[in-house]
């Protein structure tokens, strides 16, 4: 079977990470992958597993009727048996070219739980709109990564009857303990006797740094020795808002910003905790799987699947509470000194492997394209 998959961009984040595994791991299905603006990260990966890639440059927030036609005539010339669309814009544009290019087996794929009012992009809020009216008629089947997103988008006005609930998958040979890059890393950061916590992600208003920042400040009161890692894009020297945030909370001592990098299972290897602060629109957060995978216990806030994720492993606090947060790291802490936190570390790895390895996503999503034929 031919899959065509169709999505916004290839830069780092969350659903592209998903893509690439799909398309890198099934060994069954032919896969191709358009991207509607650049290749980003993934373009270059995806081409060195033997996956062809096509790039239409579109700008963002500026579609192109010109890139729109090249679109259809690449879906004609290259037959698909389905097309999967990744993320609203391609889920809009792709769907309607894959339509207008005469296919009907065509696959929608959403990723986020909410959209937050006044934070997330209008363009987004309207598409997401207009797609909640269009689900009903255009797509096949629709992939959900998150149980939430399935009850959020059904509120919006989605079909709910096309919906699968199909939950990211993860190589575990990736995200493997890395013990000794582990030690590596922490002498590289000087981390000495301190207990280390880390946060993977961009540097976005949704993952709500600002929240992880008031609940270290208020670690550092309670004479905390602590260390945080901050790991993604924008998150560096250069970020003058974040600098600021950290230098008047007086935390120029305990946070280390890291910026991208591609170490991220020694990274999360090193941590002690990870921890996602994140304030709304998060599906199924990637990071939360990859941590626990190298066996790193994490503390999340309750957003999207982040709790269906972590399940009793972990720990779960309200979003953008700062002082529930710090007191939860800190309890987190507590537990380290006792026996059974190798048990804990353990028992995070096994819940990976048990519920979300690599291979069970590929085998829902190839019952999923069944379906949509």
């Amino acid at each position: 079977m031919k899959i065509v998959h169709i999505i916004t961009g290839l830069n780092d984040g969350g659903a592209e990470g998903v893509l690439f595994r799909l398309c890198a791991h099934d060994s069954e299905y032919n896969h191709l992958v358009i991207t509607l603006s650049g290749e980003g990260k993934y373009g270059p990966l995806l081409r060195a597993k033997g996956i062809e890639v096509y790039s239409l440059g579109m700008k963002p927030n500026r579609p192109s009727l010109m890139a729109v036609i090249r679109l259809i005539q690449l879906l004609r010339r290259q037959k698909p048996d389905v097309v999967q669309t990744w993320m609203p814009h391609a889920d809009l544009l792709g769907g309607i070219a894959a339509r207008l290019a005469g296919y009907r087996s065509i696959v929608w794929g959403v990723r986020h739980s909410t959209l937050e009012p006044g934070k997330s992009k209008k363009a987004t809020v309207w598409i997401v709109k207009l797609l909640a009216k269009l689900s009903w008629w255009l797509p096949s089947r629709i992939a959900v990564c998150a149980e939430r997103a399935m009850d959020a988008h059904e509120a919006l006005g989605y079909n709910r009857a096309k919906m699968r609930f199909i939950p990211n998958g993860y190589d575990l040979e990736d995200f493997t303990p890395r013990l000794e890059e582990a030690r590596v890393l922490r002498l590289e950061w000087c981390i000495g006797v301190n207990k280390l916590i880390g946060s993977v992600g961009r540097y976005d208003p949704q993952k709500d740094y600002a929240n992880l920042l008031q609940a270290l400040s208020i670690l550092q009161s309670r004479n905390i020795a602590i260390r945080c890692v901050l790991i993604g894009t924008n998150l560096n020297g250069d970020n003058e808002k974040l600098v600021r945030q950290i230098q008047d909370l007086g935390l120029e001592e305990i946070v280390i910003l890291l910026d991208r990098r591609t170490d991220i299972a020694a990274v999360m290897s090193a941590l002690d905790v990870h921890v996602l602060p994140s304030a709304y629109g998060e599906g199924f957060p990637n990071v939360v799987a990859e941590a626990m995978a190298c066996g790193t216990p994490c503390v999340v806030t309750d957003v999207g699947d982040a709790a269906c994720i972590v399940g009793d492993i972990g720990w779960v606090v309200p979003p953008r509470d700062f002082k529930a947060l710090a007191d939860t790291i800190e309890k987190a802490f507590e537990e380290r000194k006792e026996d059974q936190w190798l048990q804990r570390c353990n028992s995070a790895r096994r819940r990976i492997e048990q519920q979300f390895s690599i291979n069970k996503m590929i085998a829902n999503y190839h019952e999923l394209w069944l379906e949509a034929l």
